[in-house]
């Protein structure tokens, strides 16, 4: 049988960064990539523990492979990232069709256990986390790409210990990469074709902030923003405590830098942030974000909120909907707080019924969907400038792009477009992406 591989991702971008990674591994051991499971000979799932939604998802996909295994038994599963770092071996026990899992520090190693796994039949579980010299030599790296945006690593791991956040135990401690390694796949990148960089870890605006001879991640972004052939630069994801005023003043001053962040707030209430430990008022956040306002009027921003988290009354959460209204939010990511195993709040008195959390949420999302819809009509008969990434999953010889705010744009367009940034005026806008048509550069207003 073909060595074919099927990879399902859940979850966050560094989730992504990491299949990318996987596939790059199983390429070096003749393993090729299939879009059906059927057609497999080895199936991985990278999990996401985040949230118990993502986590009753990921278990949820693996059962389906279940009756796969019992027609072939030659078939391999395994199972990688945050699930199986939090639970490890108790996996194989709860799962007997599974036999392999692998965690977050280990994605190095697959190939040698799939090898293990194939020639001897064994089950291999391997969630060890690595020393901080180990892991700065196996930070994700490319020099190429077919791509028109890319996602480059620059830190892992997470030291903020927010008491709802399994991060830190699924991830570890936190580790800055070197600048130069940074730069030199940026610069690598640039030269491939790649117009659009988006900077990733845990917490970037803390980047080097544990080394004394490291750049700060100001300075790092304005490194970025000298590569040439790189047009558009983002990062995410960011804590509001470790977002300097250098690093708000890089909005006004790099012109590669996108008129977008994603700012986790998570409550709108005092007495919840600190029971959350962000480290950060309502106050401080609201004045961060004046000062962001104010060096770039333009900028859109993005959040997550947790509704109901232990202890929250109605004043907590209406102080959470007077917060929304007065950020105004472009967009938000929002959940309902699930306790997770190991955390501080999964042991903090949860007395709120399910049914008023349910009640808040909604009233939260018919808000916000009010206010992200007030946002995006915004652009409805202006020209704004797309950067081309591909053909549109709309079909009819469309093209699609984002904005400098990250919306999708979909518009007519010929396929050697795409890497190119052209106006576009946007004649439609919706929940989740815009409608727009291409403008001839002679009817362009100088």
């Amino acid at each position: 049988m073909k060595r074919t591989y099927y990879l399902e991702t859940f979850g966050c971008q560094m989730n992504v960064v990491d299949s990318e990674r996987i596939g790059e591994l199983l390429a070096t051991i003749g393993y090729q990539p299939v879009s059906q499971p059927d057609d497999a000979r080895l199936i991985l799932l990278n999990t996401c523990a985040v949230r118990d939604k993502a986590v009753r998802k990921a278990y949820g996909h693996l059962g389906r492979f279940k009756p796969l295994k019992e027609r072939n038994p030659e078939l391999i599963i395994g199972l990688g990232g945050c699930i199986a770092q939090q639970e490890g071996a108790e996996l194989l026990g709860n799962f007997p069709y599974l036999d392999l899992v692998f965690g977050t520090h280990n994605i190095h190693r697959l190939p040698e256990l799939v090898d293990e796994v194939e020639a001897n039949r064994v089950r291999c579980e391997e969630t060890e986390f690595l020393d901080r010299e180990t892991r700065l030599r196996l930070f994700p790296s490319r020099s190429d790409s077919d791509q028109v945006a890319r996602f480059v690593t620059v830190m892992q791991g997470c030291d903020n210990y927010c008491s709802y956040c399994v991060v830190p135990y699924v991830r570890g401690r936190e580790i800055s990469r070197p600048s130069g390694e940074v730069l030199t796949e940026v610069r690598a990148l640039a030269s491939s074709g790649v117009r659009e960089v988006t900077l990733i870890g845990q917490n970037v605006n803390s980047y080097g902030l544990r080394d004394a001879e490291e750049l700060s991640f100001a300075d790092l972004l304005e490194q970025v923003n000298r590569v040439d052939g790189i047009e558009r630069i983002r990062f995410t994801t960011s804590h509001p405590k470790d977002l300097s005023p250098q690093l708000i003043d890089c909005f006004g001053r790099l012109g590669k830098l996108c008129w977008h962040l994603h700012l986790p707030v998570q409550s709108g209430s005092n007495d919840i942030l600190r029971a959350m430990n962000r480290g950060y008022s309502r106050e401080h956040y609201l004045e961060i974000v004046r000062h962001l306002k104010e060096v770039c009027p333009q900028i859109r921003l993005s959040t997550d909120i947790i509704v109901g988290f232990p202890g929250e009354s109605d004043e907590d959460f209406n102080a959470t909907l007077d917060l929304l209204a007065q950020v105004c939010f472009a967009d938000i990511y929002s959940f309902i707080f699930s306790p997770r195993r190991g955390t501080a709040a999964a042991d903090l008195a949860d007395n709120t019924p399910a049914a008023i959390k349910q009640q808040r949420f909604d009233r939260m999302l018919k808000l916000q969907q009010e206010l992200s819809r007030q946002v995006w009509q915004q652009d409805v008969g202006q020209v704004c400038q797309v950067l081309v990434e591909g053909e549109s999953k709309q079909g009819a010889g469309q093209l699609f792009g984002r904005t400098t705010w990250g919306r999708i744009v979909n518009f007519a367009g010929e396929r050697s477009q795409v890497g190119q940034t052209v106006p576009v005026h946007i004649t439609r806008s919706f929940k989740n992406s815009q409608l727009g048509e291409l403008v001839c550069q002679d009817k362009l207003t100088p």
